[in-house]
């Protein structure tokens, strides 16, 4: 049976998750056979390799360069599949997430993610996740997970590396001026880990300045400096 579909999950020290979200893209396909899982590493230093390897049917590559935007345009390199789909490490796929994917897929219609919600019951949580339904770029990011056919994007020139935040938000606005870009209705669970770590409101605040600054056109280097600052060193 032919592969459809690359499962590209980068990683850097995410010993705590990865065993758990691979396990979980197994047990949510509905066609298991026909998916590649890809785990692009940055060196991590936490035994995320170690763990990697225990698991079967799993492709780990080194990537050369550390940032998520490199190591998920180096998995895209070596994915076979005709469709690509980009996971966060500690985010779940929803249940026949392939096949959600694959119904979508038509020359039109090239790229796309699912809702999403958190793994919390806080109201705001609650609230960000609801308005993922919304089909608008600036309910878009990354732990929404992201589809596209190779084609598109190597068309699209991948993600841009010069972005270490926001790269997620850099290639949606390239694809949506290529395909129709679509936000299916399954929804994908991710981690709420850093909201607690960080402060629920203090988090949301900088990723507001953030979007604002990424949308005014704010160059790359300035907006992980910001990031660095505010969100990394806390």
């Amino acid at each position: 049976m032919a592969l459809k579909i690359s499962v590209i999950i980068p990683t850097y020290n995410e010993a705590q998750h990865i065993a758990q979200t691979v396990n979980m893209v197994k047990k949510r396909a509905d066609q298991l056979a026909t998916l590649e899982l890809i785990i692009v590493d940055a060196s991590s230093n936490d035994g995320t390799q170690d763990i990697v390897q225990q698991l079967d049917g799993v492709l780990l590559c080194d990537s050369p360069a550390r940032g998520r935007a490199a190591q998920m345009n180096y998995g895209a390199a070596q994915a076979s599949a005709n469709i690509l789909y980009f996971l966060h490490a500690d985010t779940v796929p929803p249940q026949d997430f392939d096949r959600h994917i694959l119904a979508f897929s038509k020359p039109h219609q090239q790229a796309g993610c699912f809702r999403m919600k958190f793994d919390s019951s806080h109201w705001w949580l609650r609230l960000a996740g609801w308005g993922t339904r919304f089909r608008y770029k600036f309910c878009r990011g990354g732990d929404q997970s992201l589809f596209v056919t190779k084609a598109l994007f190597l068309k699209a020139k991948g993600f841009d590396e010069s972005f270490v935040i926001c790269e997620d938000l850099n290639l949606i606005d390239r694809l949506w001026g290529e395909t129709y870009f679509g936000v299916l209705a399954p929804h994908v669970t991710s981690s709420a880990r850093t909201y607690y770590s960080k402060g629920i409101w203090n988090l949301q605040y900088h990723f507001w300045v953030l979007q604002y600054k990424y949308r005014r056109g704010q160059d790359p280097l300035r907006l992980y400096g910001y990031y660095q600052k505010h969100v990394q060193s806390q």
